[in-house]
């Protein structure tokens, strides 16, 4: 029997995964597993054959195609327009530093077997051997910094929750990945779900919170069985429920579902919805390490944060502090997305420039056109021009060019763009997504759209001023007076817009 790994997550499924896996299967002699995303998108459905030589992977195949490729030798690994050679080998892959994407692709998803295999539990078997403030000092080491945007050492969110005194504390996960053009949550968790419980059992043993939530978006149906598969494996072979690993230590873990609130991402909100009530952002003080889930201490990390720890702990902090440039430290999963010839999720060490992933990696655009503009940090990061696309991607390095990490989505733009039209949407999505709590963000969001649009049709030169210093006072009064990122953030791309493409905002009277 010859065995064939097809990929099954959402990805893939969305271009002809599932039928091709079917036509597979009524191949004589051929054995059909399905394994998550490698990450190369543009390539998916890839196929992957077991030979001699390694996997050997055949891209953009297609259930008509499958006749041809097994005639051609595709189940001996033969040579083909379609075949990129052995998976492991080929450049795009090989040149990444994947840490927290080391294992997806691999294996069955919920192989547990085979994530053992792979080095999986190391991280949590250290960690249990070590004194909790030893597993902390440990992830400050690493300079490890949340990877949901906010970028807030992680090591000491855990030392605060583990320094609380509480007969009752949390870990949540922040899986509401809602930021345009990022997918590193879902595909992580679609493929390799047990790295996400490792890493989460390691923050509930070290800060001695029992129970614990991945907050999912209902968006996500893949993720979200995949991951209640896994935490279902992990609690029958003990490395969940009232006695981790033999620890004696408990930790019970289970998924919720999200509505797709894009403000659940904020931690507060996600708190209010995990509680039962409408997501809603919370004043601070209190943080949540001290009055989160019911008014308990507890720990909030984005997945990719959790997604870093086995490793930290299974190599130690240094070697994780090793990679990076000045205060970022460690890999960073970029998203490469929108106008792109390569997209897919990319692990590299903070630092690498972003001409490097849009133009060495990514492949320039896809339509072939200039590249004018990248958003990187998601919807609320700012447009960069492409004579700025030299900076390394690090928190400071990015704002030091007015931008910022985010949750490491990067969408690329080719010289048809309108950016009058996108700062317009960064407004108008604002005001479509405001929790409404605060009058900055609310209302703020829906002058604005009216502001930019007035913008764009006036002709008079004196309208035309007033209605930018009347666009900029509405910014700063939205940058400082709105209670959370949302809307102290979404002036970032208008600004962007409006200083790098002013000629867009003359352009788009006519």
């Amino acid at each position: 029997m010859t065995t064939v790994w097809v990929p099954q997550d959402a990805s893939a499924r969305a271009v002809g995964a599932d039928e091709v896996a079917a036509a597979l299967a009524q191949v004589e002699g051929v054995t059909v597993r399905r394994n998550g995303t490698r990450g190369m998108l543009w390539r998916e459905p890839l196929v992957e054959v077991e030979t001699d030589r390694g996997r050997v992977g055949y891209a953009e195949v297609t259930a008509d195609g499958i006749p041809d490729l097994v005639r051609a030798g595709m189940l001996t690994g033969a040579d083909h327009e379609t075949c990129i050679g052995v998976v492991d080998d080929d450049r795009w892959l090989a040149a990444q530093d994947r840490v927290s994407l080391a294992r997806i692709g691999l294996a069955e998803p919920t192989d547990i077997t085979a994530y053992e295999a792979q080095g999986g539990w190391a991280g949590l078997r250290r960690a249990l051997e070590l004194d909790p403030a030893d597993v902390v000092e440990e992830v400050l080491t690493s300079g490890l910094r949340g990877r949901g945007g906010a970028g807030f050492p992680t090591g000491i969110k855990w030392r605060t929750v583990l320094e609380a005194e509480a007969d009752q504390k949390f870990v949540a996960c922040n899986l509401d990945e809602g930021d345009s053009g990022t997918f590193a949550d879902r595909i992580l968790a679609e493929a390799d779900p047990f790295t996400l419980v490792e890493g989460m059992t390691i923050a509930a043993v070290t800060v001695g919170a029992t129970e614990g939530f991945v907050y999912c978006r209902s968006e996500y149906p893949d993720a979200i069985a995949r991951l209640r598969d896994a935490i279902a494996v992990a609690g029958e072979h003990g490395y969940l429920g009232e006695d981790v690993a033999g620890s004696g230590r408990a930790f019970r873990l289970q998924v919720r579902v999200g509505a797709g609130a894009y403000i659940c991402g904020e931690e507060t909100s996600m708190l209010e919805s995990l509680e039962g009530r409408r997501g809603e952002v919370r004043a601070k003080p209190p943080i949540p390490a001290l009055h989160g889930l019911w008014g308990s201490p507890t720990v909030v990390n984005n997945l990719l944060s959790f997604a870093a720890i086995p490793m930290i702990l299974a190599d130690g902090g240094q070697a994780y502090a090793d990679r990076g440039v000045g205060r970022s430290r460690g890999t960073q999963i970029f998203q490469l997305a929108g106008n792109i010839a390569r997209g897919g999720v990319y692990e590299a060490p903070l630092g690498i420039t972003l001409r490097e992933l849009v133009q060495d990696i990514g492949g320039g655009t896809r339509t072939g056109r200039p590249v004018r503009a990248v958003q990187v940090g998601g919807p609320l990061g700012a447009y960069l021009p492409a004579e700025r696309l030299d900076v390394p991607m690090g928190y400071e390095e990015l704002a030091d060019a007015g931008g910022m990490l985010g949750h490491g989505g990067i969408v690329v733009f080719d010289d048809t763009v309108d950016m009058s039209r996108m700062a317009r949407f960064a407004m108008e999505f604002c005001s479509v997504e405001s929790c409404g709590k605060c009058t900055p963000c609310r209302i703020g969001s829906t002058r604005g759209v009216e502001t930019i649009d007035r913008l764009r049709g006036a002709t008079d030169p004196g309208e035309r001023t007033q209605l930018r210093l009347l666009l900029d006072d509405l910014c700063e009064t939205m940058t400082t007076g709105s209670l959370c990122a949302m809307g102290g953030l979404t002036p970032v791309p208008v600004r962007s817009a409006l200083t790098h493409f002013p000629e867009d905002f003359e352009r788009s009277r006519s």
